[in-house]
């Protein structure tokens, strides 16, 4: 079932168990705050349809519509509360702050409501009315606004929103410089909510809105430094605020590491999270870019960019496909909550001159996010199997990502992902209808596996989609393309098939644990296979036209407990070892269900695979990656394909074209660049699409 959007990334220690409900449910989950009642209204997926344009759109006007943002604020009492206070407070007891969520009513309109139940007696709700995530990224929304269009009424929305940011900042004490989540409707703080979430108190640790809190501060700074030099210099005391608790928190462990299932990572990470990290050096980058002299800010900015790329896995043919993982106590856990990582790393490497920082953001965006997208579009989660909801957020991350990493590694193929994963918004997705409305400003809360969508539009759905806007009206050419996309036409690539849809022979058993969870993965389907020594499991696959690489799931425990030999009826694919996880470390379970990475692909049209093994094996699934994955969408712009290469060598595709047409394609290298030799954008009606290894081609027909 939908719920509206979350506020903030739910793979904290604490929150972990919440992601792990929302993952089995297959759903999008509103963390921290409980639904409000109506938050399970679902439709049926719509037939596909155009964006909702106005004529003065299809001539170049703005995408960015803040009607339902300013709709959302409201006016927020800012009472003198030992350690917490806000700029000129006592000049103006007032300031602004979203609703955090937004109930679509039968007609139309929206009730803004806030987290948790409310008592009617008292005005409250068990979360709040208002959050320090939202309110930091509504901040940013119209300080980019205003800077992109000169609009004063933005500016001043940017200005009473981070007053009541910082209002929400402890300034003194032991834990000063951290930030409480909630606030009630009438001001009053609620630093402690139901359901409980940690930190509790909510400004007792470092947490996730204080990484937001310094995205804004720094933004904010950068902002206002020459039209308000006062109100600039507060934003930047705040921010060293902020610096000073994450020196004495999270940045106190720089250079160590923690042991996460044998693997070294990063232990300075802001709550253990690249995610929330990279909303940090967001902020960071902006300030540092406009003072570079502030060693402390560059200090901090290069100590997280570091921790962020560090968390740099995988490759092309290797799980998980060159993500920056999100989370220090998972390797097998990736999520779009707080997904900016590759634009945050892009950023830093151009701000600080550190080209080795764009490594990781290249992987990312031109070899991670075209095979995300060609396995249905921007989910929400892999854990490790894809297959979760799909919400703004997460779109928006992709595509703030693909912009930021292609200009700072001059990597033109990026931006033509980032149109196809900006088409999200404006239909190419799985309920095939707009999740944007540019002439109201609202996007919808969430888009199921099934199309079903929530059509709700809370704060950080409004806040996202906005922000993906701002990047398409700043990038013509971009918006162009992004508006001439409005239908998923089919996407063919990574697929699940479950080990429990196979045949067991000899000792072994099909095992339903009472939780999918695992500590920090999901068992797919909420079963795997027990196989023990001398046992075999034959598992049914779908024919392919093509060589296929396969990924089978392992759930490993810590001790060596032999192998088991994968084959096909063309002969061996490989093996893999059923023990052997390596060190617990700081994970919650012992232990690590994984993909690994098989020697041999599976050769085009057989249908099964067999594993035998030597010891005791649990088997959740495989991960079927074809060696060309593709992406079909369509639109006003025509009809267009990516071709998407897990291939080792060059690979020749022959596609039909069309009489009249002709075929146009850009070749891209897994670094997204375009393939030295290939003439992009010359017509052609051979029909001979040649991909990259590793890398991505866009084809399109265009009428000769």
């Amino acid at each position: 079932m939908l719920s509206p959007k979350g506020t903030r990334p739910v793979v904290t220690a604490a929150a972990v168990s919440l992601l792990a409900v929302s993952l089995q449910a297959g759903a999008i989950t509103a963390a921290p705050a409980a639904p409000p009642s109506s938050a399970s209204a679902v439709t049926a997926p719509a037939a596909p349809a155009a964006p909702v344009l106005s004529p003065a759109l299809a001539d170049g006007g703005s995408l960015t519509n803040l009607d339902h943002l300013d709709f959302l604020l409201d006016t927020v009492p800012l009472a003198p509360v030992a350690g917490h206070t806000t700029y000129q407070l006592e000049q103006d007891p007032e300031a602004e702050a979203p609703w955090t969520y937004a109930d679509k009513n039968d007609d139309g309109s929206y009730t803004r409501v806030g987290g948790g139940d409310l008592d009617p007696a008292t005005g409250d709700w068990t979360q709040g009315a208002y959050n320090a995530d939202d309110i930091a990224r509504a901040a940013v929304v119209y300080l980019r606004h205003w800077k992109q269009t000169g609009d004063l009424a933005s500016k001043e929305h940017a200005f009473q929103n981070l007053r009541t940011l910082t209002y929400l900042q402890t300034v003194d004490g032991p834990n000063a410089g951290n930030v409480i989540l909630w606030q009630q409707a009438d001001g009053s703080l609620n630093p402690s909510a139901i359901p409980v979430e940690l930190p509790d108190p909510s400004d007792s640790a470092e947490s996730y809105w204080l990484a937001r809190t310094v995205w804004a501060l720094g933004e904010g700074f950068a902002g206002f430094a020459e039209s308000d030099p006062e109100f600039a210099a507060f934003l930047q005391d705040r921010l060293h605020l902020s610096l000073g608790a994450l020196n004495r928190q999270s940045l106190a462990k720089y250079g160590t590491f923690d042991t996460a299932d044998g693997v070294q990572v990063p232990a300075w990470l802001i709550a253990g999270g690249a995610d929330a990290s990279a909303e940090a050096v967001l902020g960071l980058a902006a300030y540092v870019q406009t003072v570079p002299s502030d060693a402390v800010a560059a200090t901090a900015l290069s100590q997280l960019s570091e921790g962020v790329a560090a968390m740099s896995s995988g490759s092309a043919t290797q799980w998980p496909f060159g993500a920056i993982m999100p989370w220090n106590k998972s390797q097998s856990l990736w999520h779009a909550w707080g997904g900016m990582a590759p634009a945050a790393v892009a950023t830093a490497s151009t701000v600080l001159d550190r080209p080795d920082l764009l490594t990781a953001a290249v992987k990312d965006t031109a070899q991670f996010t075209p095979q995300l997208l060609a396995a249905g579009g921007p989910d929400n989660a892999w854990s490790p199997a894809p297959g979760e909801a799909q919400i703004a957020y997460g779109v928006d991350s992709r595509v703030q990502s693909l912009v930021a990493t292609a200009e700072a590694a001059d990597a033109p193929g990026l931006l033509d992902v980032a149109a196809i994963a900006a088409g999200w918004f404006f239909g190419a997705n799985p309920n095939g209808a707009p999740a944007y409305n540019p002439a109201t400003g609202t996007a919808i809360d969430g888009i199921e596996t099934d199309g079903r969508i929530n059509p709700n539009s809370g704060a950080e759905s409004t806040i996202h989609a906005l922000l993906t806007m701002l990047a398409l009206d700043a990038d013509p050419e971009l918006r162009a393309k992004a508006l001439g996309i409005s239908v998923t036409e089919g996407t063919n690539g990574l697929s699940v098939v479950e080990a429990e849809a196979g045949t067991i022979t000899g000792n072994g058993t099909v095992v339903r644990p009472p939780s999918s969870w695992t500590g920090e993965a999901n068992i797919s389907g909420g079963a795997y296979v027990d196989l023990n020594a001398g046992g075999s499991l034959s598992i049914p696959l779908p024919a392919a036209d093509q060589p296929s690489n396969i990924f089978p799931i392992v759930n490993q425990a810590i001790a060596p407990s032999g192998t088991t030999t994968w084959t096909s009826a063309k002969g061996p694919l490989g093996t893999t070892a059923n023990g052997g996880a390596g060190a617990q470390g700081i994970t919650d379970a012992p232990g690590i269900l994984i993909p690994l990475t098989l020697r041999n692909a599976l050769a085009a049209g057989l249908t099964s695979v067999t594993a035998s093994t030597d010891g005791n094996a649990a088997l959740d699934a495989l991960l079927i990656q074809p060696r060309i994955s593709t992406v079909r969408v369509s639109g006003s712009g025509g009809d267009s394909t990516l071709y998407v290469s897990a291939a080792k060598s060059a690979t020749v595709q022959q596609v039909s074209v069309p009489e009249g047409f002709v075929l146009v394609q850009r070749q891209y290298d897994s670094a997204g660049q375009p393939v030295k030799g290939s003439r992009n954008n010359a017509g052609t009606t051979s029909g001979r699409v040649t991909v990259a290894p590793g890398g991505f081609t866009l084809v399109t027909l265009t009428a000769g």
